[in-house]
């Protein structure tokens, strides 16, 4: 037996089994020289503190993966709801005019860019304090849930300004409130697992609810205010809404309670020291960018449907089935990313969703003259595409966290889920505007009547708008995903 062989003070020189790892915590390892006898050797050994045992997080149980996706029951909703029905509700209910009720339902986007860095620091902080997050998401998803419903309540104050003024500021708080949920919720995925793979699995399952959420409330929501009617509609939706934001907040904190989340690591020390250090982390800014610009397609594609649905293929009612053609292939296949990302990387399963998105938004550019099913057929492989555009980067900014943590020893986790949810929610505010000055060039007609004749440029302009302008910018990204910077294991 030759045990006492393994350790000795002086400089590394052992590079294989035990000796490898132990030399990673002490600067100062090497064999013994021959001379020693048994008894010096023994005594050398035992000067050596035996560095204590690490708990490696390798994978997480079905139940925290289900736990924790209840959350996007509150992401999926929030994001889903407001967007469909605050401006009809502000314009064809409370009379708002159609200017101001813009400006309401944007004010609290402009918000959100600012406060959710903001958000990610004061989670970072409650996390270096109590050890979790999780007070911090169950504070934002009751916040949330309390504050929705009472955003469509209607006070009937009997002035339009009062009427409107307590939407914008209701909208306002319930923005804040989702961003003090939202922003933990990102980071959780870098400290409930350390395994590489078990994070594209998560985020997998995380953006399955996501889609089931998102077709819920989307085809709820409207279905209760229109079949109820008028103000009592509305009423009974943000009620409905708010109980579907309250259970998903529970049943997540529920969830993740046996989960070990988070580390408590010192945070940061000052704005400056923070702006500082995500100036210089590269790999991060870059996924930043990425993501952003492509959320920015998103919001054109999803600001042109509507538009789409009545000049490209001349029914509105196809809004609906174009809403279910593109959600449920992306439900469907979110499971098939994870698999891709496992065996090939989560680099090149990013860079084949953008490439899929890319190829069906080209084909798209054809809908006036394709047949309606080969049409769908492209809507579908987009769908099929964004599944993956969605999975990728949310599995890799875990990566990124985790490695920048331990190279600084400084949590980073929350303030990094701000600066992603605050570049994601500009990038889906503008894509409207986007989408309008692209109406803007092709010579659309507004009107206050509904559908009316449009001009061959303005049809084409909604036809490129809807297709092209998205496939392209999230095909932009593309370069920027190399492997020395995102995906260095």
């Amino acid at each position: 037996m030759r045990p006492v062989t393994r350790i000795w003070r002086g400089s590394p020189d052992d590079e294989h089994g035990w000796n490898s790892r132990v030399t990673k915590q002490f600067d100062v390892i090497r064999k013994p020289p021959r001379w020693c006898d048994h008894a010096e050797r023994r005594a050398i050994l035992e000067e050596v503190p035996v560095p204590p045992p690490v708990a490696v997080r390798i994978g997480i149980g079905t139940r925290t993966r289900i736990g924790y996706s209840f959350g996007s029951l509150v992401t999926g909703s929030f994001s889903t709801v407001p967007g469909l029905l605050l401006l009809p509700y502000l314009t064809d209910t409370l009379a708002v005019p159609s200017a101001i009720a813009g400006a309401i339902v944007l004010l609290p986007k402009v918000w959100d860019v600012v406060f959710n860095p903001i958000a990610g620091r004061l989670s970072d902080a409650s996390l270096v304090r109590h050890g979790s997050r999780r007070p911090f998401l169950l504070f934002g998803g009751l916040a949330v849930a309390v504050l929705f419903a009472g955003m469509f309540a209607h006070p009937g104050f009997g002035d339009t300004a009062l009427d409107a003024g307590y939407v914008m500021v209701l909208y306002l708080l319930c923005a804040t409130a989702f961003g003090l949920f939202q922003v933990p919720f990102n980071a959780l995925p870098a400290e409930l697992t350390d395994s590489y793979g078990e994070r594209t699995r998560l985020t997998s399952w995380r953006m399955g609810f996501l889609a089931v959420a998102v077709l819920l409330a989307g085809g709820g929501a409207p279905g209760i205010a229109n079949g109820i009617g008028g103000v009592a509609g509305y009423r009974v939706m943000g009620v409905v809404i708010g109980l579907v934001i309250l259970l998903g907040a529970v049943l997540m904190v529920l969830g993740i309670r046996d989960a070990p989340v988070g580390r408590r690591r010192p945070g940061a020390q000052g704005w400056r020291d923070l702006v500082s250090t995500m100036r210089r982390w590269r790999s991060f800014k870059r996924l930043v960018l990425v993501f952003s610009v492509q959320a920015l397609g998103l919001g054109t594609l999803l600001a042109g449907v509507s538009y789409a649905s009545r000049y490209v293929f001349g029914d509105p009612a196809v809004q609906t089935w174009l809403f279910a053609g593109f959600v449920l292939p992306a439900l469907v296949t979110m499971p098939l990313w994870p698999r891709i990302g496992e065996r090939q990387g989560k680099l090149w399963g990013f860079r084949a969703a953008c490439t899929t998105f890319g190829v069906a938004c080209a084909g798209l550019c054809a809908a006036l003259v394709l047949p309606v099913g080969v049409s769908f057929l492209f809507v579908a492989l987009a769908g099929v595409g964004y599944a993956g555009i969605q999975v990728f980067p949310l599995a890799i900014m875990p990566d990124l966290i985790t490695a920048e943590e331990e190279r600084t020893g400084e949590t980073r986790a929350g303030v990094a889920a701000g600066v992603w949810t605050g570049a994601e929610t500009l990038g889906m505010a503008l894509g409207p505007g986007l989408f309008g000055l692209v109406l803007g060039i092709g010579g659309y007609v507004s009107s206050v009547d509904g559908l009316v004749p449009q001009s061959g440029s303005a049809v084409t302009a909604i036809a490129l708008g809807f297709s092209l302008l998205p496939g392209a910018l999230v095909l932009l990204g593309l370069p920027l995903l190399r492997r020395d910077v995102l995906e260095g294991r």
